[in-house]
């Protein structure tokens, strides 16, 4: 079967849910006045497909899940919020008069949350941006964020990219996901072959569909509390709390030591 070609796919899905949020579109259903329904394709290596609406990425703060309030209070000093899609988060510490940037490798995404007022982007990878002189106080992984650790090889690549842009004292406030609550067995399964193959249970391999385009396959890391501190072992961050309330998803917060 012919491949998709890849593309931005999610600064495309990004743009359309933002018009649709907006009156302004995207393509109508045939004959219907209706926008046509915007929904992220998920495909996981296993062959599971999944699709999740797009509109949450446009939300406003009255929409979203208890744990993004809590941790937008844990904020401190400069921020850099990492992932940053369409500007959900940055926009509201920007609303709260907070310095903030927001960094993402969706050229697409970015474009909406500059649309949407955010004045501080960047586009490009951690690891790049780490090179620039401007230092943090607080790094921002939510919308389940704390996946871009990806496995054992890329954590300490990426945490170490996040410890040479921090201030003395920094933080990460990263929203994960335990996904070993499942009796699903098409998930239990999933964990198995992993670990099978030396990754961790929670460790997807994935690529994002929508409309004619795909993303490269990458991996996205679902863990547990224990396995964060794993991956934390032998990095300068330590985990400093853990707040539960919203099982399976978690806010952790980890702190620089130098």
């Amino acid at each position: 079967m012919e491949q998709p070609p890849i593309g931005d796919v999610f600064g495309e899905l990004v743009r359309d849910a933002y018009a649709v949020r907006s009156g302004i579109g995207p393509r109508p259903l045939a004959g219907g006045r209706v926008p046509r329904p915007v929904i992220e394709i998920i495909e996981r290596d296993d062959g599971l497909i999944n699709g999740a609406p797009a509109d949450q990425y446009v939300a406003e703060p009255d929409e979203w899940q208890p744990h993004d309030h809590r941790a937008l209070r844990m904020c401190r000093g400069a921020v850099l919020d990492i992932g940053c899609g369409a500007g959900r988060t940055a926009l509201e510490l920007q609303r709260r008069s907070m310095a903030v940037t927001g960094l993402d490798i969706s050229p697409g995404a970015i474009e909406i949350a500059r649309k949407r007022g955010l004045r501080d982007t960047v586009i490009a990878p951690v690891d790049q941006y780490a090179r620039t002189t401007t230092r943090y106080d607080t790094f921002l992984l939510l919308g389940n964020n704390l996946g871009l650790l990806e496995g054992r090889d890329r954590a300490p690549v990426f945490l170490a990219a996040l410890a040479a842009l921090a201030r003395p004292g920094a933080r990460i406030i990263a929203q994960g996901t335990d996904p070993y609550g499942t009796t699903d067995p098409v998930h239990v399964g999933y964990h198995e072959r992993n670990r099978e193959r030396g990754r961790f249970g929670g460790q997807l391999r994935l690529r994002l569909r929508y409309r004619l385009h795909a993303t490269t396959w990458f991996d996205y890391l679902f863990c547990s509390v224990e396995e964060l501190e794993e991956l934390l072992q032998g990095t300068p961050w330590r985990l400093k709390s853990i707040d539960r309330q919203d099982h399976p998803y978690y806010l952790a917060v980890m702190e620089l030591h130098t």
